[in-house]
């Protein structure tokens, strides 16, 4: 009876682990679909954990921060921290903080898990290039560089709900 019970568990434990595999394989399906759709209809948002400087090294920042695509619009909530090589005109702005239209977008899919973006905008106070991964889980990387400040990168996940 020992040796059956024993048996009988460890055929259970084998099935709850298939079910348990098939639901992620499911869910990351979804997410995938989900992501691509975004990605093809111009409507995702970003919300950012951590950016990398240029002069100050990496640093977590706080889940407040995101890029945003809808459509033809940019809206990038996003912290700064490093040198501007130009003083701003009017009032300076805090971060990368702007709504603006975007001047340029292409989009690629070169490798098969992979969206690579670029978008051009401009605002009052600067010229901005982002370029954006979005792997098909939802990690994405985002690149920033401008006319006037050094170069920045943040790290975090499409939000997809």
């Amino acid at each position: 009876m020992n040796k059956r019970n024993a048996i009988v568990l460890l055929l259970l434990m084998m099935l709850a682990s298939c079910a348990t595999q098939q639901e992620r394989a499911e869910r990351m399906a979804q997410r995938q679909k989900a992501v691509r759709e975004a990605v093809e209809k111009r409507q995702w948002r970003i919300d950012v954990n951590s950016m990398h400087t240029m002069r100050y090294g990496s640093k977590t920042v706080s889940l407040d921060f995101f890029l945003e695509l809808r459509n033809d619009t940019l809206r990038s909530y996003l912290p700064y921290l490093g040198q501007a090589h130009r003083a701003p005109m009017g009032l300076p702005e805090q971060g990368l903080n702007f709504e603006t239209q975007v001047l340029q977008y292409q989009q690629n899919k070169q490798k098969e898990h992979l969206y690579e973006i670029e978008i051009k905008v401009r605002t009052q106070e600067d010229a901005y290039n982002y370029w954006v991964d979005i792997f098909d889980s939802g990690e994405a990387n985002i690149r920033v560089r401008s006319n006037d400040r050094d170069p920045i990168s943040f790290d975090g996940n499409m939000n997809v709900e």
